[in-house]
């Protein structure tokens, strides 16, 4: 039978859970605490954003040329591409469980936008187009399966510029992505910041 083998403290510490472990009497042993320095602080914001929705750094990157070319505020700009991508509006929508399994679900063709089927994770949507599954996909197990878990919006709190008809498993996008209803706990300050700095 397999089984773990490596470093069983490494392992429970990125699980999240704390080893019990004492060593001399001293207690629980916790590496040295460093300061973080500013730079490290936008890093980290920058990273997280990427983590949360997904995206590459390339792409990241290229988010953040087009936010900062536009009109506007940089951050909040870079919040409404983010939010406009085709598989944070599926998983906004409702129509998945995590941004993850929504790309998943674009990639192999079971969405359409404005009736027409889009398997590009990354396109960008604007108000007015509407976004469904597709036909075909609605009589799958996969569809099935992800109604029962998501309630295809029925108990999903979609975003004021979402509207969502969870009976036909469809979806419209009504107005430009607000930032204030981004991802939480993403300070685009940071982000810019810290492409100001190169």
């Amino acid at each position: 039978m397999a089984r773990y083998t490596g470093p069983l403290h490494k392992k429970m510490k990125a699980l999240g859970m704390v080893a019990q472990e004492r060593t001399r009497g001293r207690g629980p042993q916790r590496g040295p605490r460093r300061r973080q320095s500013q730079y490290g602080i936008q890093l980290q914001e920058k990273q997280k954003a990427r983590l949360l929705y997904g995206v590459l750094e390339r792409q990241f990157s290229n988010y953040y040329r087009e936010a900062a070319r536009r009109s506007g505020v940089t951050g909040d700009n870079l919040i409404q591409l983010l939010e406009s991508r085709l598989d944070n509006v599926v998983y906004r929508l409702g129509f998945a469980s995590t941004r993850r399994q929504s790309r998943q679900l674009v990639n192999h063709g079971h969405m359409t936008v404005d009736g027409k089927k889009v398997d590009i994770p990354s396109l960008q949507v604007r108000p007015g187009q509407k976004i469904a599954w597709k036909e075909k996909s609605r009589s799958s197990g996969i569809f099935e399966v992800i109604s029962a878990n998501t309630g295809m919006g029925k108990t999903t709190q979609v975003p004021s510029w979402l509207r969502v008809s969870p009976d036909d498993a469809t979806g419209e996008v009504a107005a430009v992505p607000n930032p204030m209803e981004g991802e939480v706990g993403i300070d685009t300050r940071q982000i810019v910041e810290f492409y100001s700095r190169r």
